[in-house]
């Protein structure tokens, strides 16, 4: 059995901050990649951040200079530092991770989401 499990999200006023925080747990060997998507209704899912096993972080374009992601020592908890909001950032995030089960099995596994509004 494996989770992962977001928290962090809330309401913020434009130019505010947030830190969301992701873990995954249960029967895992190893996690590889984890990454932070939005996703706002009616719209597709897209890709915010990802820091790969090694520690390598990249973000999109559109919160570069104001996103970071960052990942913790045992691997299996993402972080996404979120600064200088804005209300076009307001969207549902998940985060998704992709590692190897204990059972040598590699799989993709999505968090329930948290919401993020930001809003005077």
């Amino acid at each position: 059995q494996v989770q992962v499990v977001e928290s962090g999200g809330g309401l913020v006023q434009p130019g505010g901050s947030l830190r969301l925080s992701c873990t995954a747990s249960g029967s895992i060997r190893s996690v590889e990649n984890m990454s932070w998507y939005r996703q706002n209704l009616g719209d597709e899912r897209e890709l915010v951040a990802r820091v790969t096993f090694g520690g390598s972080a990249t973000t999109v374009d559109s919160v570069k200079d104001r996103f970071t992601v960052s990942r913790d020592n045992l691997g299996n908890t993402v972080y996404l530092q979120m600064n200088r909001l804005k209300p076009e950032d307001t969207a549902v995030y998940y985060c998704n991770a992709v590692l190897t089960r204990s059972d040598y099995v590699k799989s993709t596994y999505w968090g329930q989401g948290t919401q993020v509004t930001v809003s005077s």
